[in-house]
């Protein structure tokens, strides 16, 4: 981890970032399930910051340095030594080895900062990339591979003039007087350049996409009408292709997508985002374009990969043992502008409450009093999304009585298989089943917008025998 510059459009000045192995975002891990890695994380950033830190946040006050780093393996299996624990972070001039042993079905993971109460920071000062792991199914299948299989992470930046990153240094309320409740800037940055463009084949590729943000929601759209053929999520495939006219994607998911150019040779149209910001309730910065595709490159193969109609799927979950009802919650002050946003009412530092059985199941039951849909993260576990059921919030604020006012709603189509990131719609129970396998220790489980998690939206999952 270092910082250095890079050039992100050609218009722009060089800005100052910072990356793994000199490159924003960091390198892309190939890896083959059930064959580990070792890899070592060596901390050679400078030790001033250049983005504002809250050091009433917890975890950044003033007694710690500014800048420190741990790195999590976002969607990886792994041992609670290497999981990348948002309190294990460490300073310039230091390193450490996480083991990666890849005993989970092929899908795209992505690594990134997770340092306790600086991870939108780090995060948005370029410490990301991703991390494809492959199966033995990926090869069986007839999908579109290299140099037709793409890449695709989705930030959202602001530039000063000069080309450096700008970041809010002024926060909403005078509890945090830095902090920011969201970040929502008003330039997409695509694979770490600013509103690219691809040329393609008139042909079937497929994107490996990541919404990459720190707090936007991207619902996205292609102007040439065609739709979206998902085939993966963050588990890995689904059951079967989901077929979407718009993809909607939170922070930290992902969506494994084949799109088919072959009816729009010598085509140029956009991919365009209309999610509100902050999602669903919308007020904030908007950011309509994305980036551009140019079915410009002449056809240099016969295009002879296939979608599947049905895709290969892990083992069934055990039979839940428990089920928990965990709240989502935040404190506003007199001008309704946030101070905190809690998991079940209970601040990061509480003794933990999410002690889980080791090689149980559970079900979790999200209960949304705010006006924000929020993306929640499990560390260690991949898990199934059950369902979600509309309640009477006022009703549960003032006498904690779950009154329900409409019958459960299925999963979405695209939501069918495995995920490590679920949408928590306000005004909903968001119920899944979530197995905890092979490893005891400390883990998190957390709001997956960056400003969020740092203020507060995080709580400690162990694992016992």
């Amino acid at each position: 981890m270092t910082q250095f510059q890079q050039k992100l459009h050609r218009d722009l000045p060089p800005t100052t970032v910072w990356g793994y192995n000199g490159t924003y975002p960091g390198p892309t891990f190939e890896a083959r399930t059930n064959k580990p890695i070792w890899v070592q994380w060596i901390n050679q950033l400078p030790t001033t910051h250049f983005l504002p830190i809250d050091h009433t946040l917890y975890g950044a006050g003033l007694d710690v340095p500014d800048v420190r780093v741990v790195t999590h393996l976002h969607g990886g299996h792994v041992g609670p030594e290497s999981d990348g624990n948002p309190m294990q972070w460490y300073v310039p001039g230091r390193s450490r080895t996480d083991y990666y042993p890849n005993i989970q079905p092929g899908a795209l993971l992505w690594y990134h900062d997770h340092a306790i109460g600086i991870t939108r920071l780090n995060v948005y000062a370029g410490l990301a990339g991703l991390y494809i792991l492959r199966s033995k199914a990926d090869f069986k299948l007839n999908l579109p591979c290299r140099p037709y299989e793409i890449p695709l992470v989705f930030q959202d930046r602001s530039f000063l003039s000069n080309g450096q990153l700008n970041y809010p240094s002024t926060g909403v309320t005078p509890y945090h007087p830095v902090w920011v409740p969201e970040f929502f800037g008003d330039t997409a940055v695509v694979n770490g350049k600013v509103w690219p463009y691809l040329e393609v084949e008139p042909r079937k590729y497929r994107f490996r996409m990541l919404n990459g943000c720190n707090a936007r929601f991207l619902q996205l759209s292609l102007g040439s009408g065609q739709p979206f053929i998902q085939i993966g999520a963050e588990g890995g495939f689904l059951p079967r292709p989901a077929v979407l006219n718009q993809l909607l994607i939170a922070p930290g998911e992902r969506a494994d997508i084949i799109l088919d150019f072959s009816n729009f040779a010598g085509q140029t149209f956009n991919l365009t985002n209309d999610a509100p910001a902050p999602y669903p309730g919308g007020g904030g910065q908007d950011l309509p374009l994305i980036m551009q595709f140019r079915v410009t490159l002449p056809l240099s193969r016969p295009d002879k990969s296939s979608i599947p109609p049905y895709l290969p799927q892990p083992h069934p979950m055990k039979p839940p043992i428990k089920t928990r009802n965990l709240l989502l919650t935040e404190v506003v002050d007199q001008n309704d502008n946030p101070i905190v946003i809690l998991l079940d009412e209970k601040p990061f530092a509480a003794p933990p409450t999410e002690i889980v059985k080791v090689n149980t199941t559970e079900i979790w039951n999200f209960i949304n009093l705010t006006p924000d849909t929020h993306p929640i993260h499990l560390h260690l576990t991949q898990f199934r999304v059950l369902n979600r059921q509309p309640f009477d919030v006022n009703t549960y604020k003032n006498t904690g009585q779950l009154v329900f006012t409409g019958q459960p709603i299925p999963p979405e189509s695209n939501e069918t298989g495995l995920k490590d990131v679920v949408k928590a719609y306000p005004g909903m129970v968001t119920r899944i089943q979530a197995p905890f396998t092979d490893f005891c220790g400390n883990y998190v489980w957390h709001c997956h917008i960056l400003e969020h998690e740092d203020n507060e939206m995080m709580r400690p999952l162990v694992i016992v025998h």
